[in-house]
């Protein structure tokens, strides 16, 4: 009755502990940046897009930035994406009744670079569509690889930091250019958990405008030292997760590490248990 205590007594220990441990994961793993239950950050969303990486306009993930240009216009957004999030991208684009009498179908396509302007490939998604002469919507989508936070020098693995948004028509008749357009732009970041984790992790994330002269260095807002003055500096600060950016050496697995451990520990005591003979007391004789 002892040994069988002992032994259940174990099994429940470990059984509280992965207990523990999963919600410590469902704390621990944050839910995708910019979302809001009040719909605050949806009304605060830009309703412009930059002509170029250095003018792109910065919105957070789960909000929704517009703007109204031009067939044949380049259309810039930024983005922040931190270690072990899988960033997606959708872009709407909707012509006006005016619009529609078009000469042919146009093409158009969204891409999305990390913050050494390197063109990150899409994993799954329709990131070019065909709008057909007589359509007036096409949607576009782009999932990229899982970001991490660390890679070889050689390689091209998204990296933590800004994720640059262009929109822009591929394939149009000359006749067609110019037509005016509405474009949407969401992004979604979920974190993808321990699964993704690896080792290292870079010294500071890949970010437009990043500078070593901190805020209380330079006061008055001149920039002279940096070359960014306060609209600069506050769009640069703009782009990052409402969290911060993370350390990049804490993840889940941490956890589960503990969690088997302990479990080991626990099985290797009731092994023993188990095992171990058993010690009668001696009879009056001795024997």
């Amino acid at each position: 009755m002892r040994i069988t205590g002992m032994f259940t007594g174990s099994l429940l220990a470990g059984v509280l502990l992965l207990g523990m441990a999963g919600s410590a994961v469902a704390d621990e793993t944050p839910t995708p940046t910019g979302s809001s239950s009040d719909g605050s950050d949806t009304a605060e969303a830009p309703t412009e897009a930059g002509t170029s990486f250095r003018t792109a306009t910065a919105f957070r993930p789960g909000q929704r930035a517009t703007a109204d240009g031009s067939s044949g216009d380049y259309l810039y957004w930024v983005f922040p994406a931190d270690a072990g999030q899988r960033p997606t991208v959708t872009a709407k684009v909707t012509l006006p009744e005016s619009a529609a009498a078009r000469k042919g179908a146009t093409t158009w396509q969204v891409d999305v670079y990390d913050g050494l302007r390197r063109r990150q490939p899409c994993m799954y998604g329709a990131q070019t569509k065909a709008l057909a002469a007589d359509a007036r919507t096409v949607e576009l989508r782009c999932t990229l690889r899982t970001v991490r936070a660390w890679a070889e020098p050689w390689s091209n693995d998204p990296l933590p930091g800004s994720y640059y948004v262009r929109l822009t028509v591929l394939n149009a008749q000359e006749v067609d250019l110019g037509l005016p357009v509405r474009a949407e732009i969401e992004a979604a970041t979920p974190d993808k958990g321990g699964a993704s984790a690896v080792g290292g992790q870079l010294a500071v994330p890949l970010t437009p405008g990043r500078t070593t002269v901190s805020a209380a260095d330079d006061g008055d807002g001149s920039g002279t030292d940096s070359g960014m003055g306060d609209g600069a500096r506050l769009a640069a600060s703009g782009v990052e997760p409402e969290g911060g950016w993370s350390s990049g050496w804490w993840t889940d697995r941490w956890i589960w590490t503990v969690a088997g451990g302990v479990l080991g520990a626990l099985a290797g005591i009731a092994g023993y248990t188990l095992a171990r003979p058993s010690r009668r007391p001696a009879g009056p004789s001795g024997i």
